[in-house]
């Protein structure tokens, strides 16, 4: 399995993140729907399995496959665009603004937010032989997950409040350790392991992850759930918001960038180093402005294997 050292593992990061805030509105929504389902039929799937099994640790150890799919195929999450879109800007690459990537962020959440609670519907539809009938054990436990994420925190006041905002600082710090690894690795079979481990953490350990969440809140308000529309806002989704972006931000994407430099830096660096050589040889200096061009072509193209 090919290992991508953490210098290269930063450009590419940047890369990603530049390629993504040039996207057009309607690929971001595809993208950010198609991803928000696959990752919540994954949460479907873990919390099937966990209520039948009565094994939380298995239903979190298979949580993993929904997101594994959806980075595979290219697809967009919120938590992950938190943590690219904003080295593009810091790098200060072609077109990448700030304008940019809020435009970026809010389209990513309109299409997660689409994707999820498309699932929802299909999933209390499962669960209710279509609204047929009493939900079934899972479509039960998925509204106590609604009910003990909001009104569980509400009763805590404050307290509360912190506590759902440092589960989705940790949950994204995890999450976004799992999109950056599966660029860490060339083959299919390095980026899912990379992928899987995080994110088998996170969910384990009942963090709160926003893309998660709106499918399971919605589920929960379809299934009868006994919390409100402004409980599960206020109580959950906002807040989750912030603190996934955080996470993300401060605890991956900027340490990465400052610890291993600036991929723009670094170009300007080899260019002047490799025409200094050049003009001291007599060789030719073309060869320090093809590696410039060659570093950036790359954020004309769409990174190879990036989710």
């Amino acid at each position: 399995m090919s290992y991508v050292k953490p210098a290269e593992l930063v450009t590419r990061m940047v890369d990603a993140g530049a390629y993504k805030l040039q996207l057009s509105t309607r690929d971001t929504l595809i993208r950010a729907f198609m991803g928000a389902a696959f990752l919540t039929l994954g949460a479907a799937f873990a919390v099937t399995v966990t209520t039948n099994t009565g094994q939380p640790l298995l239903g979190a150890l298979l949580f993993p496959v929904g997101f594994v799919i959806l980075y595979l195929f290219g697809y967009d999450l919120l938590t992950g665009v938190f943590t690219l879109g904003p080295l593009a800007v810091l790098d200060k690459r072609p077109g990448a603004t700030l304008g940019a990537m809020f435009r970026n962020w809010g389209l990513v959440f309109l299409g997660n937010f689409g994707g999820a609670f498309f699932i929802a519907i299909l999933m209390a539809i499962y669960f209710t032989y279509g609204f047929s009938a009493e939900p079934s054990a899972v479509g039960q436990a998925i509204g106590e997950i609604g009910h003990g994420r909001t009104v569980g925190y509400a009763d805590h006041g404050a307290a509360g409040m912190l506590t759902l905002f440092i589960r989705g600082v940790l949950c994204n710090w995890l999450v976004s350790t799992g999109v950056v690894l599966s660029m860490a690795s060339d083959s299919v079979v390095g980026k899912v392991l990379a992928m899987w481990l995080p994110i088998m953490l996170f969910f384990y350990m009942g963090f709160e992850h926003s893309i998660v969440n709106m499918f399971l809140f919605p589920s929960g308000l379809l299934l009868g759930a006994d919390f409100t529309i402004m409980d599960y806002l206020i109580w959950n989704e906002i807040p989750t918001v912030i603190g996934n972006l955080v996470g993300g931000l401060l605890f991956v994407a900027l340490p990465l960038y400052f610890t291993h430099g600036r991929p723009t830096a670094r170009r300007v660096r080899v260019r002047k180093s490799r025409a200094g050589r050049a003009a001291s040889t007599g060789a030719p200096a073309s060869t320090a402005v093809d590696v410039e061009a060659t570093a950036d072509s790359d954020v004309e193209r769409e990174p190879v294997s990036v989710g």
